[in-house]
């Protein structure tokens, strides 16, 4: 069994390249933490039509100068959202006459305040429904390769399946933080709704390669093939299947990112960045990772 490009071979490189990501992205949040929405640290959304035709950089100098701080987004033609901290009755008021004032009838379209309690608890469910969807799915990629003993047992498939998911999402973390101290990019449950997309996006896109090396270790069972070889093999004939899946679905998002509008830029700029990190790890981490565990299991 020959193979022309050796995935395994050039393991080292693969983790290099992986390395420096998550090492940037881990930085990247200790400098920088994460600009948590008003769903995590509460505070007042408020959408509102203007009769004028203004950008967001308008809007947010007219904020500031009757003396509040906004996050300005565009939501339609003419519509805009503004994230505030926590408004008072009297600020929400103070607010729609400041715009009133300067830029004639405004129409609120829709007003929304988040208290701090709700903000924890929404950030502790988030936590936790990440931790419990790692969890099971670990448990069920052990439970799915339990016939597959040797020379790897069954858990260290679900084992390396979660570290390449913790990749995925590390890295478009890390992003986000830099984006968000640069350009106010914010960590909300829309986001969370991306890196739970990009863990089963991604988690998928592993255990196909990993089946694919279950059912060779089962057909090469008899044979001379080394582990190494079986799961190069593994990964070549998964490759185009990854690469295309990633692809088309990548074009997808970039027409929403185009043409989709200001609200779901954010999100879609995340599951783009979690995609493209996912279809990585799925060929040139996890695979890689296991030869490289059983070499070191050889070796001891």
């Amino acid at each position: 069994m020959k193979d022309k490009f050796d995935v395994i071979k050039l393991s080292k490189l693969w983790f290099a390249i992986s390395g420096v990501l998550v090492v940037a992205s881990i930085v990247s949040i200790i400098v920088f933490g994460l600009n948590l929405g008003i769903d995590f640290t509460g505070g007042s959304l408020l959408e509102v039509a203007m009769e004028q035709n203004l950008s967001t950089g308008e809007v947010r100098g007219a904020m500031s100068e009757i003396g509040f701080d906004a996050v300005v987004q565009e939501s339609g033609e003419n519509e805009f959202l503004l994230r505030f901290a926590p408004l008072s009755i009297e600020e929400h008021d103070l607010v729609i006459a400041g715009l009133g004032e300067r830029y004639g009838a405004i129409e609120e379209l829709r007003y929304d305040a988040v208290g701090p309690v709700i903000g924890e608890e929404l950030k502790s469910k988030s936590l936790f429904a990440v931790i419990l969807l790692l969890t099971l799915i670990a448990v069920y990629v052990a439970w799915a390769f339990r016939k597959v003993t040797k020379p790897i047992a069954s858990w260290k498939y679900g084992i390396l399946t979660i570290v390449a998911a913790l990749h995925d999402v590390l890295i478009p973390l890390g992003i986000f933080a830099a984006l968000g101290h640069f350009m106010g990019f914010q960590i909300d449950t829309a986001f969370v709704a991306a890196m739970l997309t990009i863990l089963g996006y991604s988690i998928n896109d592993t255990i196909v390669v990993f089946d694919r090396t279950r059912e060779n270790l089962i057909s090469n069972r008899h044979s001379d093939v080394s582990f190494g070889q079986i799961v190069n093999r593994s990964v070549l004939q998964s490759f185009a299947r990854s690469i295309n899946t990633s692809l088309t679905t990548l074009l997808v998002l970039l027409a929403i990112l185009l043409f989709g509008g200001e609200t779901t830029r954010e999100f879609i700029l995340a599951l783009m960045i979690g995609i493209v990190a996912g279809a990585y790890s799925s060929i040139f981490l996890a695979s890689p990772l296991l030869v490289t565990w059983e070499k070191w299991k050889y070796n001891r």
